[in-house]
């Protein structure tokens, strides 16, 4: 008699053999590249470090001796990229396939899903790309620079006046000069409502876009859950973010259209917007894709910004001699009647200044995972396979670490952008901007501001330690942070001390009317 037992064994031994068929008849894939050992069911779900990622991406390289990686985790491919080698050949080279970004169903829960950065590569994004360039590229940067000169004397004057709340002032240089270029908005304090929001949205905002960083990208479903169900944090903080963004569009929109309506609007890229839709000259999309570009250079500007310059009073801090050193060039140049302006930067005279800019941005990446990449199709690289839909993060970190690249990498040293005889070298591409058509669009505007805050704080202060009641020097944390996708300076102390009579003056001489 056959037993239920026999039945049962006779249809695993089919079973078994049916997959040992089709293992061996089904067509041969390369493997993926290395990673860490997926766990049944769930894959690399529970490995995603969740701090200071980049920096663990690096050396999960050297532990598979990779410069690209892979995890998995529910059907979700993760491709880590370590090298600027295979960044480039995936992401320059074959940029054609490699300029989507990945579906997040967290975007669309913040209600994110309209900003050029986070936008699929199709037609609505290459209007938005076309719009950019014709506003940001280098050739068009010279119409902010009075924008730019007159934040960043405004942060002079804030340093000279409350020296130790420094940190606010970089807050409000950063979020302010966007809002003043896109809207025409003047933000003079970190108590006006948009730079309040801003500064609310980038600190929860990278959080939930980190790999890893929240369960409703590996489980959908979840995005349907209310946010007052105990434990739904994810839908909780994207319900108070998608609020956030409403109010950080409105607020300096509905500024602008006032003083436009009043003939008050000073120039702007959404003030030129208005004119040409008062003109007729405009169509519906274009004027919606300026709307979402306008806030999306206010937002990503800000928090990004304020990353580099809280990195660069640091290293002023830390390297004092390299501060010198640069006060030197700039003197030299500039001399002690004037402020430094952009006619400095384009003579090529203060090549250490420009090196200290490289490496502020080699050392601490503002964000050093980039913004993910997709593959569009499956692809096949090195022997590995990138299956169609993964998400591809450039390590920007471990690039600019890398010692192969930059010998002694973990020491702030700018001579290392200097040839001999103290001229630039040709190493002048900054990988913080990104890569391939994705690559960051308001580049030039972000330089050039930086570049002015530098040689401007430079030719009036010594950075130096702060010091205690008994005028002791108060030891400076080294600790960076990464909170989320972006990277800081954790909170220190230092002082600010005007350098002369002379640079005094000068401060005193920008008061706004």
């Amino acid at each position: 008699m056959v037993t239920f037992s026999a039945i049962a064994f006779s249809i695993s031994v089919l079973w078994v053999l049916k997959k040992v068929v089709y293992w061996y008849s089904a067509p041969r894939r390369p493997p993926y590249p290395p990673g860490p050992k997926p766990k049944p069911f769930i894959g690399n779900a529970l490995d995603f470090p969740l701090a200071n990622s980049s920096e663990r991406y690096a050396d999960w390289g050297k532990q598979y001796n990779s410069g690209i990686l892979h995890l998995e985790a529910l059907g979700n491919h993760i491709i880590i990229l370590n090298s600027v080698e295979d960044a480039d050949e995936l992401l320059e080279k074959r940029a054609g396939n490699y300029s989507d970004r990945p579906e997040i169903p967290m975007i669309k829960l913040m209600g994110w899903d309209f900003t050029m950065i986070l936008m699929p590569h199709n037609d609505e994004w290459r209007l938005h790309r076309r719009i950019t360039h014709q506003n940001f590229r280098q050739a068009e940067a010279p119409k902010y620079y009075p924008i730019q000169i007159e934040k960043v004397h405004e942060m002079l004057r804030n340093l000279l006046e409350k020296p130790e709340d420094f940190d606010d002032h970089n807050k409000l240089l950063s979020i302010s000069f966007p809002l003043s270029s896109m809207y025409g908005y003047n933000a003079r304090s970190l108590n006006d409502p948009c730079v309040e929001i801003a500064d609310k949205i980038a600190v929860n905002v990278a959080k939930l876009l980190l790999p890893g960083g929240n369960f409703v990208d590996m489980f959908p479903i979840l995005g349907k859950i209310p946010a007052w169900v105990p434990g739904a944090i994810s839908v909780r903080t994207a319900a108070l973010l998608r609020g956030w963004t409403e109010e950080m569009k409105r607020i300096p929109t509905e500024y602008l259209k006032k003083q436009f309506a009043e003939g008050k609007a000073v120039p702007s890229l959404v003030t030129d917007m208005l004119e040409r839709k008062f003109a007729g000259t405009i169509s519906p999309e274009e004027e919606e894709a300026i709307h979402s570009i306008a806030y999306t250079i206010y937002s990503a500007a800000s928090d990004t910004t304020i990353s580099a310059t809280k990195a660069f009073f640091y290293y002023m801090a830390k390297h004092p001699e390299i501060q010198r050193k640069a006060q030197a060039e700039i003197d030299r140049v500039v001399g002690t009647k004037r402020l430094p302006d952009f006619s400095d930067r384009d003579s090529g005279d203060m090549p250490y200044l420009e090196a200290i800019y490289r490496e502020v941005l080699r050392m601490s990446t503002p964000v050093p995972l980039c913004v993910p990449h997709a593959a569009s199709e499956d692809d096949y690289y090195k022997g590995y396979f990138i299956p169609k839909g993964a998400t591809v993060f450039a390590n920007i970190w471990a690039m600019s670490h890398d010692e192969n690249r930059y010998p002694d990498p973990f020491t702030f040293k700018p001579e290392r952008f200097l040839d001999e005889s103290g001229k630039l070298n040709g190493d002048d591409r900054i990988l913080a901007y990104g890569f391939g058509r994705r690559v960051c669009v308001g580049k030039y505007l972000a330089s050039s501001i930086l570049w002015l805050m530098m040689a401007s704080v430079l030719a009036c202060f010594n950075i130096d330690n702060a010091k205690d009641e008994n005028g002791n020097c108060i030891e400076i944390d080294d600790t960076f942070e990464e909170m989320g996708l972006v990277r800081h300076k954790k909170n220190f102390r230092c002082s600010f001390n005007v350098r002369s009579t002379e640079a005094l003056h000068l401060i005193q001489s920008t008061s706004a009317a």
